[in-house]
């Protein structure tokens, strides 16, 4: 524990701090005692008065649910071919850096070059497949050989350089090495923006020949900036439509570089909206030829999502949640981008995704939880509210409670009229005030132990 006092001839304020952080602590300060919970620091303005406990917050926290509109989509497909289409097209000898071919105007780049393959090679006999190995700078890659795809690598956050290194199924005379390389946004904070770079840089090596490891960087390389898809503008209003989209059952699943379009009305109501993502890869999604962002389902978080506790040093590893998750999940829809009817909807997946499991969400509160302790300075009332009417109460104890919101559960101090008081105050009201005094529940449930009161409320 520590005092520390900053006093003047006609002022004082004092900060009581307990360090320990698994037990409570009572502190004797000029003659008055302090309760301290775990890891806390309790603000004296005058030195006497608590003020303020950082352990000791109250709050109320809104649940969301996101609740489906419609009966779902009537998609259209296109694939988009890997080989090149349109004239953004160049050669040069060996590799170039992205981000200054691109200028912004996409985030892919098409590699391609040519492998010649003697008949006699010995892995077409034995069939023990070479090995291509392309070194990139990022952000991410997929890998085709012969039209068809071989895999896909990707970096972090950490380090977006990547290496993809697979064995691949080549044929005797030329085959073609094809690779699309993808920019995940641009750095906006550090040094030196202009050493950054994306893409693919070398070496880019095939191993397992006769002839050892055959080299190709240096080699002739055919680039294209952009996909067909955009050239076309299949993302807009305007969109070319010379293109052969596939309808009802001939709507392609789990297919790579594979654009989808839709039409929908907006729905009624004025509640935010979102798009559920949750089937699909990696890719990006326009609204009436407005991007609302890129998506990337397949990329999880990682981490120990144990559960939290404030109590303890804190870093960016802390208090994680949503591990083995995607990142995100639902993509706002502004409402004003909408026209009442005929919103288009087009989705490009990169890797591969069911397009049918998208939906059309909106936004709504599930459930009000409120969270505050007993010895919370300055506080008599705690009030409840809610954007809708509460309906039914979920759980209420004035004790020990444990868990968070809908996860709370009681805890060995538990006060019997806790639920009955929150029924009576609450149900059918759009907000309600309770009083955080033991009378009011019953009576002290554990004298001498610093109690705390959760509550999560249902909204209609």
């Amino acid at each position: 524990m520590q005092a520390r006092v900053y006093k003047s001839s006609d002022s004082c304020a004092a900060f009581l701090a307990n360090y320990d952080t698994k037990s409570y602590a009572t502190l004797s300060f000029w003659n008055s005692k302090y309760n301290l919970p775990p890891w806390s620091i309790s603000i004296l303005p005058n030195c006497k008065n608590v003020l303020y406990n950082t352990a000791t917050v109250g709050s109320q926290t809104s649940k969301m649910k996101m609740t489906t509109v419609g009966s779902g989509f009537d998609w259209k497909s296109y694939y988009e071919e890997t080989a090149f289409h349109h004239g953004n097209l160049f050669t040069v000898v060996g590799l170039v850096e992205q981000i200054n071919m691109t200028r912004d105007k996409t985030d892919y780049l098409w590699y391609s070059t040519e492998v010649v393959i003697d008949p006699s090679e010995g892995f077409l006999r034995s069939e023990q497949w070479p090995v291509l190995t392309v070194l990139s700078a990022g952000h991410a890659l997929h890998v085709f050989v012969n039209g068809e795809l071989s895999g896909t690598a990707y970096g972090r956050l950490e380090e977006p350089r990547l290496t993809f290194s697979t064995s691949v199924n080549l044929r005797g005379g030329v085959n073609q090495i094809e690779l699309l390389s993808i920019a995940v946004g641009l750095p906006n904070v550090g040094t030196h923006f202009e050493t950054w770079n994306a893409g693919v840089l070398g070496p880019v090596t095939l191993a397992g020949l006769n002839e050892g490891r055959r080299d190709l960087t240096w080699q002739n390389w055919t680039y294209q900036i952009g996909l067909k898809g955009e050239f076309s503008s299949l993302h807009t209003v305007n969109g070319d439509d010379s293109v052969e989209w596939m309808q009802g059952s001939y709507v392609a699943q789990r297919q790579p570089l594979t654009w989808y379009k839709t039409s929908f009305d907006e729905p009624s109501g004025d509640e935010p909206l979102a798009l559920d993502m949750n089937s699909m890869s990696k890719g990006q999604i326009w609204i009436n030829g407005e991007s609302i962002g890129r998506y990337w389902n397949q990329y999880k978080a990682g981490g120990d999502c144990s559960p939290c506790d404030y109590a303890g040093w804190f870093d960016e590893k802390k208090c994680l949640a949503n591990c083995g998750e995607a990142s995100q999940r639902w993509y706002h829809v502004p409402r004003s981008w909408l026209y009442p009817t005929g919103n288009l909807l087009v989705v490009f997946e990169e890797w591969g995704g069911d397009p049918h499991g998208i939906s059309l969400a909106k936004r709504e509160i599930d459930s009000v939880c409120a969270d505050v302790h007993e010895w919370q300075p300055t506080l008599v009332n705690w009030q409840l509210l809610s954007s809708g009417k509460i309906s039914s109460i979920a759980f209420a104890s004035f004790g020990t409670p444990e868990g968070s919101c809908r996860n709370y559960r009681r805890g060995k101090c538990h006060a019997l009229h806790s639920y009955d008081v929150f029924v009576k105050s609450c149900v059918g009201q759009q907000s309600c005030r309770v009083a955080i005094t033991p009378e009011n529940f019953g009576g002290d449930p554990c004298e001498g132990v610093m109690k705390r009161l959760a509550v999560e409320a249902i909204c209609s």
